[in-house]
Parts: C-alpha cells; sequence; structure tokens
C-alpha cells in the first residue's frame, strides 16, 4: 500500500515566526495534534502537541517562544508514492508522530501514526486481484523443418 493511500490532505501549516502559545491554542481549537512549519512554501520542521505542552497545559516559559524555538527540525518528510511500510519504519527509527507527505518539493498531505494504526486496525491488506491464468506446459510446441537438412 502507498502512502498517498493513507495520509491525510488536509495539512495546516504555520510561519516559524507565530507565537509558540498561538500555535499551541491553534491544535487545542482544531483537535490536531501536528502542525508543519513552513517557510516560503519550503518544509522547515514540524510542530508536535508535546514540543510545547508535554503535559497537555501550556507551560509559562512557552508562552514567550516563536514556533522555530521548540519545532522539530531537521524535519523526515516521505515521497507520496513510497511504502507505508517505509513510512512507519522512518517514524519508528526516529520516535516521531508524523510524515510531511512530498511530492518533489511541494507539501502535498501528512502521514501519522494515528493513520497507520487506523490501516492496521483495518487489515491493510492489499485488493485481491484476478487470478492468472496458468500457462499448460503440456502443449506440445510444433517444430518447423527449415530445409531438407542436406548440406
Amino acid at each position: 500500500m502507498r502512502v498517498f493511500e493513507a495520509m491525510s490532505e488536509q495539512v495546516r501549516t504555520v510561519a516559524p515566526t507565530m507565537g509558540a502559545a498561538d500555535a499551541w491554542h491553534l491544535m487545542k481549537t482544531q483537535g490536531m495534534h501536528h502542525l508543519v512549519v513552513t517557510e516560503k512554501d519550503k518544509v522547515v520542521g514540524v510542530l508536535s502537541d508535546r514540543d510545547i505542552a508535554p503535559r497537555r497545559r501550556l507551560p509559562s516559559a512557552a508562552a514567550a517562544m516563536t514556533v522555530a524555538e521548540v519545532m522539530s527540525a531537521p524535519v523526515a518528510t516521505i515521497e507520496k508514492g513510497e511504502t507505508v511500510r517505509k513510512a512507519a519504519n522512518l517514524m519508528e527509527g526516529r520516535t516521531i508522530g508524523c510524515l510531511p507527505v512530498m511530492q518533489g518539493s511541494k507539501l502535498v498531505g501528512i502521514i501519522t501514526t494515528s493513520d497507520l494504526l487506523r490501516l492496521l486496525g483495518k487489515g491493510g491488506e492489499r485488493p485481491t486481484h484476478n487470478e492468472r491464468a496458468t500457462l499448460s506446459h503440456k502443449v506440445p510446441h510444433k517444430k518447423v523443418h527449415v530445409g531438407a537438412g542436406r548440406w
């Protein structure tokens, strides 16, 4: 299965200059856990709710910080056509909760651990294809004689 089949296309982006308290408020009101940080249409980081408020409460120190100060960077990304297995391995190896999905240099989506767990819960099996016709090896080949066999 490919990443584009499991990803979410609704990606919320913020600027690195945004206040961390504003970003936290945005995540809390919108019910999101991750924001992709972009600068001039280039992905520069990812902001998780755990980066700002590890205990689900905004600490007073984070109120005066910007997104750039608390975001995770450099960011790991994945191409839209890659496999979900590769996405899971990238997340597991880095202990991260999401990957921005790219198509070339353009941000097209996000895939999270929740998306992967949802996929696993559904069964995540490949769709069944029509049975492939089997070839019969018992049909004799016709030999074509060329010439009379004499020199």
